[in-house]
C-alpha cells in the first residue's frame, strides 16, 4: 500500500504577520537587506512602527523618484543620538547608563547619515555615507556642518511648541520630524537628489538590535581602548552586541582617519547586521523575532505613508549582498568658527552620486561656497540688533567691534531672541564666520535681506560684552584660514559589501 506524506503542518498567521512586521521595519534602517516572499499577506505590518510627517512637499511624486512603481528610490537612512525612544518617552538612567551615553547636552547629534539608493530594476543598491562634518549650506540656516541640520530645526520648533504649552511627548516628536525634514532638504540641496523616504534609528535600537539577534561579526585592524566611547577591542574578528555595539559605531577618536574611520564602522557593521539576519537559525527562533519586532517598535521611525510591501518587492535583489556601502568624496579640512569641519564640493559631491547610482541629479546651485573670498574687518558694515532685553547691550558691542576695525552700522531693538547669531549677505559665509568668531564663536545664518557689505548681528539674552575678541591680527577669513589648516581628503577605500567581513580601524 502506498504511503502518503503527512500533512503539511499549518503556519500560525500572527507569527508570520510579526515576522513580516519586523522585516519591513529593519530593512527600512538600512539592516535586513534580504528576500521577502510572501509579504503580500501581511498588510498591517507597520502598525506598531512609529511614523512621522517628515517627507514634504513632491519628493515622492518627482520623476526617477520612487513615487510610483517602477521608479528608483532614494531613502535617507539616520541614525540620532536620542535619549528618547520613538515615541519621545525619556529613556530611564539605567537604559542610558547600559547605552554609555553620557551626559544630555540638549543637542541631537546624527552621527550617521546614508542615503540608500535602490533602482527600480530591483538591481544592484548603493549606501552613500555623508560625513557628519560636511561643511555645506543648510537652507535658512546658512553654512554649517551638516549634522548640525537636524538640531537646529528641531530646537527651533521645540522651542516655538513649548511657548504653546504643548505635551513633552509631544515636543519631543514633533521636533525630531522637524529636524528630519531639515536634514532631508540639506541633504537633497547637497547631493542633487530627491529623498523619497525617511528611515531614523535612536540608540536604544543600535543597542537592542545587536542584542536581539545573538550579536554580529565585526573584524579590526590592530587591537582599541577609548575611554570617550567605551571602546575597549582586540584585534581580529570577534562578536559585538549591546553596548559593544553602540561603542564601535561611534568611536572616532584615537583613530587613523577620526570620522571617516567610525564611517567605515558604521558600514561593516550595518552589512555584519545584514548578514546575520539573513543567516539560518536568525528568522526561525520566536525568541530573536520577538526581541527584533520590541526593537523596532521602540526605536525606529518611518515616514508616514512608506509602502514598505511595495519597497520590499522592488528591494528583493539586496538579497546575498548586492548592495554597496561608499562615502562622497571630500576636499580636505578645515578650521572656522564652527569648529572643525569636512570641506566638500557641491558639484563634486552630485557628479560622484549620479555616477554611483545612474540616477539624473539636479544641477549644483549657486552655493555660497562658490563665491566666498577674504575679507577684511574695514570692508564689512555690521548692525547690531538687541533682543536681549539688556538695555544699552547693543551700543557696547557696536563699539566694540568698532574698536576691531569693522564699519559700525544700525543699532537698534528686536524682539527676544533664541541664540545670538551673525546674518550674513547670500555668498558672503566668510563675512558671517569672521564676525561670528570674532563675538565669541556664536551660530551664522545667511540671510537674503542683509546687503553685499553688511553682516546683521542678533543679540539674545546671555551674550556678554566679555567675549569678543580683543584683536583680529590671527583672523582673515574663514575661506583664508581654512587654506591655512587644509588637510588632503583621505585615500578612496573600497566599496564594502554585505558580502563577508573586512577588517577595519
Amino acid at each position: 500500500m502506498e504511503q502518503r506524506p503527512p500533512p503539511r503542518q499549518q503556519e500560525n498567521p500572527a507569527r508570520r504577520r510579526a515576522v513580516l512586521r519586523v522585516l519591513a521595519a529593519l530593512l527600512s534602517v538600512g539592516v535586513l537587506l534580504g528576500t521577502f516572499a510572501g509579504w503580500n499577506l501581511y498588510r498591517d505590518l507597520t502598525s506598531g512602527i512609529n511614523t512621522s510627517d517628515v517627507i514634504t512637499g513632491d519628493n515622492g511624486l518627482s520623476a526617477g523618484g520612487g513615487g510610483d512603481p517602477g521608479t528608483d528610490v532614494n531613502i535617507l537612512l539616520v541614525g540620532v543620538d536620542s535619549r528618547t525612544d520613538a515615541q519621545g518617552r525619556p529613556l530611564s538612567k539605567q537604559v542610558l547608563a547600559q547605552l554609555r551615553s553620557g551626559a544630555e547636552d540638549g543637542v541631537l547629534n546624527t552621527d550617521t547619515i546614508i542615503v540608500l539608493h535602490v533602482p527600480a530594476d530591483g538591481g544592484k543598491a548603493t549606501a552613500i555615507s555623508i560625513p557628519r562634518d560636511s561643511y555645506v549650506d543648510i537652507p535658512g540656516y546658512g553654512r554649517n556642518k551638516i549634522n548640525s541640520a537636524y538640531p537646529a530645526a528641531a530646537i527651533e520648533a521645540a522651542n516655538k511648541l513649548r511657548q504653546q504649552d504643548e505635551d513633552p511627548t509631544a515636543v519631543d516628536r514633533e521636533s525630531h520630524a522637524a529636524g528630519g525634514a531639515q536634514l532631508i532638504k540639506t541633504v537633497e540641496r547637497l547631493t542633487g537628489i530627491k529623498i523619497n523616504h525617511y528611515a531614523e534609528l535612536n540608540l536604544l535600537g543600535f543597542y537592542n538590535l545587536t542584542n536581539a539577534i545573538g550579536g554580529v561579526q565585526v573584524c579590526l585592524n590592530r587591537s582599541v581602548k577609548e575611554p570617550l566611547s567605551g571602546a575597549n577591542f582586540p584585534a581580529g574578528l570577534q562578536s559585538v552586541s549591546g553596548g559593544a555595539a553602540l561603542a564601535f559605531v561611534r568611536q572616532r577618536h584615537g583613530l587613523a582617519q577620526g570620522d571617516f574611520s567610525r564611517i567605515r564602522r558604521q558600514q561593516v557593521f550595518l552589512a555584519a547586521v545584514a548578514h546575520k539576519i539573513l543567516s539560518a537559525g536568525t528568522l526561525t527562533n520566536p525568541a530573536k523575532l520577538r526581541g527584533l519586532i520590541d526593537s523596532a517598535k521602540e526605536s525606529v521611525t518611518l515616514d508616514r505613508g512608506w509602502d514598505i510591501l511595495g519597497f520590499a518587492r522592488q528591494a528583493s535583489n539586496i538579497a546575498g549582498g548586492n548592495i554597496e556601502f561608499v562615502t562622497i568624496p571630500t576636499t580636505g579640512a578645515a578650521n572656522n568658527s564652527h569648529g572643525d569641519v569636512v570641506t566638500v564640493d557641491p558639484a563634486q559631491v552630485r557628479a560622484f552620486v549620479e555616477q554611483r547610482t545612474g540616477a539624473p541629479v539636479d544641477a549644483a546651485p549657486n552655493d555660497s561656497s562658490e563665491s566666498d573670498t577674504a575679507v577684511t574687518p574695514s570692508e564689512l558694515t555690521v548692525d547690531v540688533r538687541n533682543g536681549s532685553g539688556r538695555s544699552g547691550l547693543a551700543s557696547k558691542v557696536a563699539e566694540s567691534l568698532s574698536d576691531l576695525g569693522y564699519r559700525q552700522g544700525k543699532v537698534s531693538n528686536v524682539e527676544a531672541q533664541d541664540n545670538t547669531s551673525v546674518h550674513y549677505p547670500p555668498g558672503h559665509s566668510d563675512a558671517g564666520d569672521q564676525v561670528a568668531t570674532v563675538l565669541g564663536g556664536v551660530s551664522t545664518e545667511e540671510d537674503s535681506e542683509v546687503p553685499a557689505g553688511n553682516v546683521r548681528v542678533y543679540l539674545a539674552e546671555g551674550f556678554s560684552v566679555a567675549g569678543i575678541r580683543s584683536d583680529t591680527s590671527s583672523l582673515s577669513s574663514s575661506s583664508s584660514r581654512a587654506s591655512a589648516t587644509s588637510a588632503p581628503p583621505p585615500p578612496p577605500a573600497p566599496p564594502i559589501t554585505a558580502d563577508g567581513v573586512p577588517c577595519v580601524d
